[in-house]
């Protein structure tokens, strides 16, 4: 690497690290409702004209609803309806919660209107043919009169936000329709036929009975043709907020029965102070024992590593802060997690520079050669794996929606941060120190040297794996047929957010200590139900099914914490994550998959690509069918677990993959039994220190996060360790197996090359 390259990477590297810690330090976080609490709000529908607001159609009014949230801004909302009419919107860190019910409220009732003409005063309600007067916004004191509705909303494909410098409108609302505009284009097209002057030729764009604005068409627009392109703009002098709102309403749609805001209150955060604090400590602790571990096999540059994963997660926190992300309890455990996983990049670096000064034919003391080999060598595995963890959090940003979509978010941030990480920060470190003169003269310190515990033992004792591979899928196929069997025989047991259930709001007659009542409701024998304070004297308890007699149980239990307790309120939920939402996340799930097997297929072979698709399969259903077999709750920090091990065991498994390759590049005529047992060899060093730096923070969390995370580290913990073994005993035995049975065709022979100076 010349100086010159050398100082663009450190200018580059020092400039992220700066606006990171600026960021961080001047950007307050936006905690979730776990965290921080926020502000509920209660809607309740009402009948239209021609839509009755039963239960289907108060479902219909919350995806509606849960849409504008997300286009709002408000990350990780809880939506769910409550009794046939009520939907109960939980919205945490809103700073006006009145403003914010006021707008995802609204019908958001968008039509286009022809202009008739204008007239001097209102008609009392529309005329049979749809036709209506309504305030010109152009001209106070002045009415149109708009023909029938001519274009609704749902003609509308998309909307934004724009600010307009060029012709100095401010913030206006550019829209884009559906079927290239073609509606639109008649529309317009009509109106450029009238003269001049004409009120005709005006359009009227109208937004819950009000119209928010009446442009008139230029002479530009020819009369039958209209504005071609399908797009539109909404002008009124909007504010920014406004421009953002009105476009979040439009994009997410109408509603479809009208709702009115029947109560409003501040929650407390879902998670005592205590299981925060607890939870806070595992993950130092954690980050604390992976370092140790790092730096012990890795010495020197194993520290320098720790930096880098220091700065990494600066980086991250910044990023996520930055895009206004919200954070709550799995998503932190996640993100923790994330730093201990993210070490595996520098480790397939120090692995590879540890077998390069190990294959010298002379051990000089000038460690930049092996360690620039190890960076570059390494950097194939490196994209390979980031670009396939990106292909799912990139698709399930963009089709899923609620706490999926922010785990798309979350991912993606981890993703790239990791990347400016191991191949940016980690190998300046790592050669600036090789060059100074105490470690040249002790180049043993640098850890580079070694040939580490587990490689001797594996040249010793190289496996021979691959020969019984129908054995290992065998057994791997019957631990698959055991969790089928605990998910179809037992079940799985959905928690609240899936299922729906009761809540509860009780009014105490002492103020209310959430940690306490909490406490005293998981004592009553309800460990998993959610216990928030709401206001001063009020406290709320959401859970599964409850009979009366086990809510009269948590009532007294109450009663021994805050004095005398009276229900105000006793109603049935619904699920917050409902089937539309379900619906969302496994088609985003299932187009992530497809694209890494499409992605994977293109960088390798479509044998290898099924069966690192399948081994991630597998994962799943290992860990799911152990949920079902312990009676486990599946809840959203169980979703968020078990996205995190798709993305770890592919992971995984194209470390190897692309090790097999470069062995099949090195070997054409090789075996490929014998290659896959190379392959897995020469990898596993970096697949036990990459899998002990992400214990040490799973086992912290399991063991001092309390209950709050428990069940989220089992499930990675589970993840981590099947996804290991099943990349080596399911991934590999399958690969080989379609190799063999569908081999490669040879390649012709390059013909010789004639013309000029060519031999024949």
């Amino acid at each position: 690497m010349s100086s010159r390259a050398t100082f663009w990477r450190a200018l580059f590297a020092l400039a992220v690290i700066a606006v990171s810690f600026t960021v961080a330090l001047l950007v307050p976080p936006r905690l979730g409702l776990d965290l921080r609490g926020g502000t509920r709000i209660v809607l309740e529908t009402r009948d239209s004209p021609t839509v009755r607001a039963d239960a289907a159609a108060t479902d219909r009014t919350l995806e509606v609803l849960r849409q504008r949230v997300d286009a709002l801004g408000v990350a990780e909302p809880t939506l769910a309806r409550s009794g046939e009419r009520r939907i109960v919107v939980e919205l945490p860190g809103v700073r006006d919660p009145r403003e914010a019910a006021e707008v995802i409220g609204r019908t958001a009732q968008l039509t286009f209107h022809p202009v008739a003409g204008v007239t001097d005063g209102p008609r009392s309600g529309p005329g049979r043919d749809g036709s209506q007067v309504l305030p010109d916004p152009d001209a106070p004191g002045s009415f149109l009169r708009l023909g029938p509705t001519a274009l609704t909303g749902e003609g509308v494909k998309g909307a934004e936000a724009i600010l307009d410098t060029q012709s100095g409108r401010g913030w206006t609302v550019d829209l884009s329709f559906r079927n290239n505009g073609e509606e639109w284009a008649a529309l317009t097209g009509e109106a450029a036929c009238a003269p001049p002057g004409d009120p005709a030729r005006r359009v009227a764009i109208v937004l819950d009975g009000a119209v928010v604005s009446a442009p008139g068409m230029e002479s530009s627009v020819a009369c039958g043709t209209g504005i071609p392109g399908g797009s539109a703009q909404i002008t009124g002098s909007f504010s920014a907020d406004e421009a953002r709102d009105l476009a979040a309403l439009v994009e997410g749609g109408a509603l479809p029965v009208p709702v009115t805001t029947v109560e409003q209150s501040v929650v407390g955060p879902t998670l005592g102070k205590e299981a925060i604090k607890a939870s806070a400590w595992a993950a130092v602790i954690g980050l604390a024992c992976t370092g140790a571990f790092i730096i012990a096999v890795y010495r020197l540059v194993g520290a320098l590593a720790t930096v880098a994963l220091l700065l990494y997660g600066v980086i991250s926190y910044a990023a996520i802060l930055a895009l206004g992300a919200t954070l709550t309890l799995p998503g932190l455990a996640g993100f923790v997690l994330a730093i201990g996983i993210a070490v595996d990049a520098n480790v397939l670096a120090f692995e590879r520079a540890r077998e390069e000064y190990a294959r010298s034919a002379f051990r000089s003391t000038d460690l930049r050669r092996p360690l620039r080999t190890g960076f570059r060598q390494s950097w194939s595995a490196v994209t390979d794996s980031h670009v396939t963890t990106l292909l799912a959090a990139g698709l399930l940003f963009v089709f899923a929606t609620g706490p999926v979509k922010g785990f798309g978010i979350t991912l993606s941030v981890g993703v790239l941060a990791s990347l400016v990480s191991a191949m940016v920060i980690t190998p300046l470190l790592a050669e600036w120190a090789v060059r100074r003169g105490a470690i040249r003269r002790r180049p043993a310190w640098t850890g580079l040297t070694v040939r580490g515990r587990v490689r001797t033992l594996l040249e010793r004792r190289p496996p021979r794996l691959m020969r019984y591979r129908r054995r290992w899928l065998g057994i791997c196929l019957g631990l698959v047929l055991l969790a089928l069997g605990g998910i179809a025989g037992r079940g799985l047991e959905f928690g609240v957010e899936f299922t729906g259930g009761r809540q509860i709001h009780y009014a105490a007659e002492r103020p209310v200590d959430a940690d306490r009542a909490r406490q005293a409701v998981a004592d009553a024998g309800f460990p998993r139900a959610v216990v928030q304070a709401d206001g001063e004297h009020g406290v709320t308890v959401r859970t599964g099914e409850l009979s009366n007699a086990e809510q009269e149980t948590i009532r007294t239990a109450l009663g021994k914490t805050v004095g005398e307790v009276t229900v105000e309120r006793d109603e049935k939920i619904g699920p917050s994550l409902g089937a539309e939402l379900r619906r969302h996340a496994l088609i985003a799930l299932g187009v992530a998959v497809a694209a890494q097997l499409l992605y994977l297929t293109v960088r390798f072979r479509w044998t290898l690509a099924v069966a690192a698709v399948v081994a991630m399969v597998q994962d799943v259903l290992l860990v799911v069918g152990l949920f079902a077999w312990l009676g486990k709750p599946v809840d959203s920090v169980f979703l968020a677990a078990l996205l995190t091990v798709v993305g770890y065991s592919v992971n995984d498994t194209v470390v190897v993959l692309d090790r097999l390759r470069e062995l099949r590049r090195m070997s054409p005529r090789g075996e490929w039994p014998e290659l896959a047992d190379l392959a897995v060899a020469q990898t596993l060093p970096r697949t036990v220190n990459t899998g002990m730096g992400a214990l040490f923070v799973l086992v912290a969390l399991a063991v001092l996060g309390g209950d709050s995370l428990a069940d989220f580290s089992l499930a990675l913990l589970t993840g981590v360790v099947v996804g290991i073994a099943s990349t080596i005993f399911t991934a590999m035995p399958l690969a080989v197996g379609l190799q063999l049975r569908h081999p490669e065709k040879p390649r012709a022979a390059r013909p010789p090359r004639t013309g000029t100076g060519a031999v024949v």
